[in-house]
């Protein structure tokens, strides 16, 4: 047993697991405020990347299983009963980019530090949890039916941010 903290453990310092553990609820915040949806559809989004996260336990990668686990303990757990808090950023569109910026820094710290599976992993990961918020809710159509399961601005926010994961 050590008294090594468990970023120390991975290389990384207090501020980078700052933010390596802080972007998937900021992935999942984003995507889902991508689009102004009904209090219903943002749970039910809420809920989809919550799920992503949640199962991220159970990850391959020590990193991502790593990284799961400290958000939930931060944030919540769902499988305890546990809700997350409802971020509302003023600035949706801001915030979206502020998340794709951070990803971006997340991606250089990971080539930098990580094995390249656990990078990939940890990348890959993000992409999931926005993918899994824009399509948990369509938005438009009547009584919930028709309407568009992704729109252009969820689109939009996800192909961003996946682009500055894969570059």
């Amino acid at each position: 047993m050590t008294d090594e903290p468990l970023y120390a453990q991975f290389g990384f310092t207090d501020a980078e697991w700052g933010l390596l553990v802080g972007l998937p609820q900021s992935v999942l915040t984003a995507a889902s405020v991508a689009t102004h949806d009904s209090a219903r559809k943002t749970r039910q989004e809420t809920a989809a990347g919550l799920d992503e996260i949640s199962d991220a336990r159970g990850s391959a990668s020590p990193l991502v299983t790593a990284v799961a686990s400290a958000v939930l303990a931060a944030t919540g757990d769902p499988d305890l009963g546990e809700e997350l808090p409802a971020i509302e950023p003023a600035d949706p569109v801001g915030y979206g980019e502020d998340v794709v910026t951070r990803a971006a820094e997340a991606a250089a710290l990971l080539a930098a530090k990580a094995s390249p599976a656990d990078a990939e992993t940890y990348k890959h990961w993000l992409v999931e949890i926005a993918d899994s918020v824009v399509g948990a809710a369509s938005t438009g159509g009547l009584l919930g039916l028709g309407g568009d399961q992704i729109t252009d601005s969820e689109r939009n926010f996800r192909d961003k941010l996946a682009k500055v994961l894969t570059d």
